[in-house]
């Protein structure tokens, strides 16, 4: 009986479908392709391997399952053992894949306010001419990113390359960063690496360690007119004081691509807060070519890897939680 990998990704064009069927055959797998969650959930069981996005029911429901490949980078959803029908089960996600198109959302929201676009957008609406104020640089600033991944690395480069002074990074555990970093802090010391930076961006994963990471007494410690960005998880920041943030006038502005809840509702105040750029958690979504093929090009790999038996890339330790 033929191994199967059985594919939930509605993101896949012809050649991104061409690289998986050829690393498929070539080590011995037929693939499968389900063309909705309904579909998978009836039909997954027996597959060896489960790669995209998938309901609880499919994964739950397929008893022959060894490897589950996701297509995000995030696998907040998907950690818990309850989850598997053995324990034994690998899970790998796709770190790696979306370090440019998120950085790349960073840098826009960054100068988007540091030149105070949303407020010449607004006063263009309205057919009004003139200057706003005062506009501020990433030349000579000072970023804190929290989080040293792909995204967060990605990010601090384009700051360096884009003049910063200084890049700090927060990680969870006391090792050197990338070159790109001219600081480096443990996340013990968030509250130093935060204090006086320009602008503080967050790219961490979404675990009970950073539930509110960056809550009232921290965003009292950041510096006054300092911006705050979160491309990670929504429940990293308390949204309430950061309401109170913007309303005050200690921060000078915030990008959020992630809230609490999503999709968030019609009425939370947070729609409203003042010098905020809200988007729809689409910073590293796939409507960037690149990141569908960086992706894929992770998961190919890892098939040939898998087959070998060889470690996967991108492994996640499930008790961890990335």
């Amino acid at each position: 009986m033929a191994r199967t990998i059985g594919i939930h990704a509605a993101f896949l064009d012809d050649g991104l479908k061409a690289k998986i069927n050829a690393a498929a055959a070539e080590n011995g797998f037929e693939v499968v392709y389900f063309k909705d969650k309904d579909d998978a959930v009836a039909h997954s069981d027996g597959c060896e391997v489960l790669y995209g996005g998938f309901p609880a029911e499919a994964i739950k429901g397929d008893k022959a399952l060894k490897w589950l490949g996701v297509s995000s980078a995030g696998v907040d959803n998907i950690v818990s053992d309850d989850l598997y029908p053995n324990p034994d089960v690998l899970v790998t996600n796709s770190a790696g894949g979306y370090g440019v198109t998120i950085s790349e959302h960073l840098i826009c929201t960054t100068l988007m306010m540091m030149r105070r676009m949303p407020e010449y957008a607004a006063r263009v609406a309205k057919h009004q001419w003139g200057l706003v104020g005062e506009i501020h640089s990433l030349m000579r600033s000072t970023v804190t990113i929290v989080g040293m991944g792909d995204i967060g690395t990605n990010f601090a480069k384009r700051c360096k390359a884009m003049g910063a002074a200084c890049v700090r990074g927060v990680r969870r555990t006391n090792k050197p960063g990338p070159e790109c970093f001219d600081e480096t802090y443990t996340i013990v010391h968030l509250d130093d690496a935060i204090q006086g930076a320009d602008v503080v961006a967050l790219c961490v994963p979404g675990t009970d360690a950073t539930s509110h990471l960056i809550d009232e007494r921290r965003l009292g410690l950041m510096k006054d007119g300092a911006y705050l960005l979160n491309v990670g998880r929504g429940w990293a920041i308390d949204q309430p004081a950061l309401i109170r943030a913007l309303e005050s006038g200690k921060l000078a502005g915030a990008a959020i691509d992630v809230t609490v809840p999503e999709p968030l509702p019609v009425d939370d105040p947070l729609w409203n807060a003042p010098n905020l750029l809200l988007t729809p958690h689409v910073s590293g979504n796939m409507t960037l070519n690149i990141t569908r093929e960086l992706v894929i090009d992770i998961f190919v790999e890892n098939i040939g890897r898998y087959a070998r038996g060889e470690k996967l890339r991108n492994l996640v330790d499930r008790k961890l939680g990335y």
